[in-house]
């Protein structure tokens, strides 16, 4: 949604121009009212929403017209808190900034025409607009199908590291109970349980905030590099925990295996190494474009 906010304050000169002109070549507003605007609809597929005050009275006086119905509720309202905020040009006609209607609750602007008596406005959702335009590529259905995949495999991420959780809390308190001695193995081995479990669990609410509830129509490359640095330093940690258990197996049981632990070990500072590179040509690049 923001960048769609950002996409259109971007083109607002070209957009506002076109919205203006195409409602210009529309005809006189208080034409259509006879068929609620039905030709209006028709013209503009982001068109969601049209009613009229009175312009000395501020006074709504009709219904809220809908694509494909009428509300009476809004009729009679007080809307001069929103004809104080307009800013009318030489044409009568005036934009507001984008914002979240509380009418349809989606992302739009509203254009504001004077007409003798009357001030009409026409709420404009902004994602159908910017498509409309060629400034966003939006397809719905591939869209509809692709939220449905991420739900179900964000959530199923979610409930398996909660049974993660749930069965290495189970195994421990079931080994504690039991009749074997306490080692450090054991006591690791839930630690390593938990930090893979929320690795997986950064990873699930990651893939819901990005590509679910607040979905992303452009690569954001700080957004990939967060996630992908969020994950690997859980990954990190895990594997530290586990070269940690190696060091103290080996060292307790056979000295001659240490290499392996070494060879570990190694591999974790390798990740490292690849990850802080990463980082340092990731906030480069992202401070060069900024400049």
């Amino acid at each position: 949604m923001k960048e769609f906010f950002e996409t259109y304050i971007e083109h607002q000169e070209d957009i506002e121009y076109f919205l203006q002109e195409s409602l210009r070549n529309s005809g006189i507003l208080s034409n259509h009212k006879k068929n609620n605007f039905a030709q209006l609809y028709k013209i503009f597929p982001s068109l969601e929403l049209i009613y009229i005050v009175n312009k000395d009275t501020k006074i709504q006086t009709s219904q809220n017209f809908y694509r494909y119905k009428t509300d009476d509720n809004a009729k009679g309202k007080d809307r001069s808190h929103l004809i104080s905020k307009l800013h009318f040009k030489e044409s009568n006609i005036a934009f507001s900034s984008p914002y979240i209607s509380s009418a349809t609750s989606s992302n739009c602007v509203t254009v504001t025409i004077k007409e003798g008596d009357e001030i009409f406005f026409l709420d404009f959702q902004i994602d159908i607009l910017l498509q409309k335009l060629n400034l966003i590529e939006l397809n719905k259905p591939f869209h509809g199908i692709t939220k449905v995949f991420y739900i179900v495999a964000g959530f199923s991420m979610i409930i398996l590291s909660l049974l993660t959780i749930i069965f290495s809390l189970y195994d421990f308190v079931a080994y504690l109970l039991s009749n074997h001695d306490l080692s450090l193995e054991m006591i690791f081995k839930p630690i390593i349980a938990l930090t893979l479990s929320i690795a997986i669990f950064d990873l699930a609410k990651t893939i819901l905030e990005q590509e679910v509830f607040f979905k992303s129509y452009s690569k954001n490359s700080r957004v990939e590099t967060k996630i992908l640095t969020k994950f690997l330093t859980t990954i990190i940690i895990a594997l530290s925990i586990e070269a940690l258990i190696v060091v103290f197996k080996i060292a307790i049981n056979d000295y001659v295996q240490m290499i392996n632990a070494f060879y570990l070990i190694a591999g974790i500072a390798l990740i490292l190494i690849s990850l802080t590179i990463f980082i340092h040509f990731s906030n480069k690049k992202s401070d060069s474009v900024s400049e």
